[in-house]
């Protein structure tokens, strides 16, 4: 069982995750490329909850992402209950990382870590963080420094 200790997860997302026939392998497990959707579906429900995606847009910039490592600790079958976690673990002056946890049946299946940043739409160029993603980051971890 996974030890539940979530107070450095700033700004966390919790996703319960259906797992599809089409998710299936040959050998009856979730292909590997299908957890990259399922970080994806954690990504835009972050957005949705705390950064979103059209007020962007209306800005004028776009995340994009520049990068995806993952580790896959155990299989995940059809039949298993699976939820996503994702968080902001880190966020630099011109880049952010987000880090998620896949879980199936309350185990451990997979990690993973995301990084990337935030472009302008005009000129396709890297921008400093918006300052109001800063605000809300460091709100965050100052809420969590008093729990």
């Amino acid at each position: 069982m996974l030890a539940n200790n979530n107070s450095h997860r700033k700004l966390e997302v919790v996703l319960a995750i259906p797992v599809r026939t089409y998710d299936i392998d040959f050998m009856g497990i979730v292909s590997n490329i299908v957890y990259i959707r399922w970080l994806e579906d954690l990504r835009l429900k972050f957005l949705d909850e705390h950064w979103q995606l059209n007020q962007q847009i209306e800005q004028g910039y776009t995340p994009i992402l520049a990068g995806t490592e993952i580790a896959y600790k155990r299989p995940i079958k059809i039949i298993d209950q699976v939820i996503g976690r994702l968080w902001l673990s880190n966020l630099g002056r011109l880049k952010w990382t987000v880090q998620a946890e896949i879980l199936s049946n309350n185990e451990l299946a997979a990690v993973a870590t995301q990084k990337g940043g935030f472009v302008s739409l005009q000129n396709n160029r890297l921008i400093a963080i918006p300052e109001e993603l800063q605000k809300k980051y460091l709100q965050s971890q100052q809420e969590m420094q008093k729990i």
